[in-house]
């Protein structure tokens, strides 16, 4: 139970700084941004198996955990923007 409560707080932490480090608005909620961050987090450490392998044995947490959360939440984030202009400005 405890894992999960860590997971739904760095989705939020990730989540956020995500948000802050993309210019303009993003019309989100807490629910929204906690979804970005977790998203943000299951790319990240895809992006990190690719390059560094995975290992099994160590699934705590790390802080290159949170830094590779934020980054892909960040492209998770500029996808949907991106989805989101085209779709209202065709």
């Amino acid at each position: 139970m405890l894992s999960f409560m860590w997971w739904l707080v760095i989705g939020v932490v990730a989540g956020g700084l995500a948000r802050l480090m993309m210019p303009g608005r993003q019309s989100m909620g807490l629910l929204a941004t906690m979804l970005l961050g977790l998203v943000g987090s299951v790319v990240g450490g895809y992006l990190s198996s690719l390059f560094y392998g995975y290992d099994p044995s160590d699934p705590g947490f790390h802080a290159g955990g949170l830094i590779l959360s934020t980054i892909g939440a960040v492209l998770v984030l500029l996808v949907y923007l991106k989805m989101v202009n085209t779709r209202t400005n065709p």
